[in-house]
């Protein structure tokens, strides 16, 4: 029986990689995941190749650190209640985290993992002069915009004022006098013999 292929997007690996101590990681539980283990085997690969894992590819999270990603990560939630504080590696850890567990979707995925690393470091590193253009652009706009604003702005003053001054009284308001019932009748009485226009 053959097994599907699992396909993971890179954009859904990218917003499994977390800023931690300055460090572009993802969290074991999130790798495994991906490489389609359990945690608990990831992690016991890693302890029997301790070796191939040194401090600039896999470190323990701390209390505080677990805390905050629970804290800022919906999908971590797990985390929070689990006794084990979780590894966060690196992108050359989970390359090396593939290669020890030698399963063909973790050799399979790891490429998804490192174009996402790859990707979010140029975003990151050569992005930023594309980054820098895209605000120079907008802040020429804005200040167009508030030149024609301001313009706008005295154009609406005048015309406010205009209206102000065209809507106040020169003196004081006269009140149309009512007709009385008596005027009224007097005016529409039916005319008689001896009446004549």
């Amino acid at each position: 029986m053959k097994k599907r292929a699992v396909i993971v997007p890179t954009d859904s690996v990218e917003s499994r990689i977390l800023t931690i101590r300055g460090q572009k990681v993802i969290l074991d539980s999130d790798l495994a995941a991906i490489y389609g283990v359990t945690t608990k085997r990831l992690n016991e690969q890693v302890k029997r190749n301790a070796q191939r894992f040194p401090s600039d590819f896999i470190f323990r999270l701390t209390p505080m650190e677990r805390k905050e990603v629970v804290a800022n990560c919906d999908h971590l939630l797990e985390l929070k209640f689990s006794p084990v504080l979780p590894f966060a590696f690196t992108e050359n850890g989970a390359v090396m985290a593939a290669n020890v567990l030698r399963s063909v979707q973790a050799v399979r995925m790891s490429v998804f993992v490192v174009r996402a690393f790859v990707r979010m470091r140029e975003l990151l590193t050569g992005g930023s002069n594309e980054l820098i253009t895209e605000l120079k652009k907008l802040e020429a706009k804005l200040a167009d915009l508030d030149a024609r604003v301001g313009t706008h702005d005295g154009h609406l003053a005048a015309i406010i004022a205009a209206i102000r001054r065209l809507a106040a009284p020169d003196g004081p308001r006269h009140r149309p006098r009512s007709v009385s019932s008596r005027q009224k009748f007097s005016s529409h009485r039916t005319k008689g013999a001896g009446d004549t226009c």
